[in-house]
């Protein structure tokens, strides 16, 4: 297999684990996992362990509803500021140069602060202070089975890989910490915190992903990423106490089990001549949480919507590791209108889309050692 093709795959395979997304603020796509370690089919001892942990962190707070950003929740310091760290374990076992199983357990820490939540008597906001609440602990754990469709002692160029995967619900999707100045007396009390800072979301999906790179020359190529996770289960039964802010959210009580997505794709450049050495990767990539699952309901509480990112990147790979550093930076973000939100314009003849916080940007870092 010519070497520099081979760089180029590992580089660009090590360069998916960056894709764990969690949440995009208060557009809840969670910590979904995925591996990609490309093995070499000169090798005669196929038969390897990857193990990958791989951090993202981001700061969400500019609000949109649709693609329009509501600039006065700044001005008037009344945004939602939502503060994420996930930090996944990724273990993954070649079985031979065609097929791999993976087991990713991410772990995640978020802290969310708001006016809104807390200071509501009789659903008005009387004392208008901010508080903040907070999670931690394990996110829903993936387990997945992947296969290069080529022979990659064939396809130097470029291969497509398939996975199969489900996500168990192992996360807490009941996550409760303490809301201030609320109830008929103004005291503080242990509610579920928002969806945004659940750690999982109670339904057990199933994972589809295609992976494809292809060289165009000895050291400059082309790669594309996909992911969906179906949630077939509607909600969780999990109340989200907005029917407190006002009675036309009756429908948005309970927490939706929604699905998610993810398409990236880009141009990989080898700096390095060499079977192992630094590459530098760029792309666009959009994840989102549509309006309708594929399978089952989507009606109850969610925040369904979409960011566009121009995604740069760095990797620098051997034979035993590989590191990457990826920042991708929104230019598009977008809530959509929910099935909720649908249904209370029909009821109120007002043209209804609630809005999200969003992030700029986010920071992804992570190593992958095989052995």
């Amino acid at each position: 297999m010519n070497k520099h093709f081979y760089l180029l795959g590992v580089s660009l395979c090590s360069l998916l684990f960056s894709y764990k997304t969690q949440a995009q603020g208060c557009v809840a796509i969670r910590s979904t996992g995925n591996a990609c370690m490309l093995a070499h089919p000169d090798s005669t001892d196929h038969n390897k362990w990857v193990f990958a942990t791989n951090a993202r962190y981001f700061k969400s707070f500019r609000h949109y509803s649709g693609t329009e950003e509501n600039k006065d929740r700044l001005k008037q310091q009344t945004e939602v500021i939502n503060h994420t760290v996930s930090v996944d374990f990724n273990l993954t076992r070649i079985l031979n140069d065609r097929w791999s199983l993976m087991l990713d357990l991410p772990v995640i820490s978020n802290a969310r602060s708001s006016l809104y939540e807390h200071g509501l008597i009789n659903g008005a906001n009387k004392f208008n202070q901010r508080h903040s609440m907070h999670s931690f602990g394990i996110g829903d754990m993936r387990i997945a089975a992947y296969r290069w469709l080529l022979d990659p002692k064939k396809n130097t160029r470029g291969n497509i890989q398939l996975g199969l995967g489900i996500k168990l619900p192992t996360g807490d999707y009941d996550y409760q910490d303490y809301w201030y100045n609320v109830g008929t007396n103004g005291a503080k009390e242990l509610r579920t915190v928002d969806q945004s800072i659940q750690l999982g979301d109670g339904g057990t999906g199933f994972t589809i992903e295609a992976n494809t790179y292809y060289n165009i020359s000895h050291n400059f190529g082309v790669y594309a990423n996909l992911y969906y996770l179906s949630n077939p289960r509607e909600q969780n039964g999990v109340r989200t106490y907005r029917e407190t802010l006002t009675p036309r959210l009756a429908n948005e009580a309970i927490m939706s089990v929604p699905d998610q997505y993810m398409v990236r794709g880009g141009f990989s450049y080898a700096m390095n001549n060499v079977a192992h050495g630094l590459s530098v990767a760029a792309g666009v990539r959009l994840e989102g949480v549509p309006v309708h699952d594929i399978i089952g309901g989507s009606g109850d509480f969610r925040r369904p919507g979409y960011v566009w990112s121009v995604e740069p990147a760095i990797n620098y790979s051997t034979n035993k590791y590989s590191i990457f550093v990826t920042v991708p930076v929104a230019f598009v973000r977008n809530r959509t209108q929910s099935v909720t939100d649908k249904e209370n314009t029909v009821k109120t003849g007002t043209y209804t889309r609630g809005d999200a916080a969003f992030a700029d940007y986010s920071v992804n870092a992570g190593i992958a050692f095989k052995f």
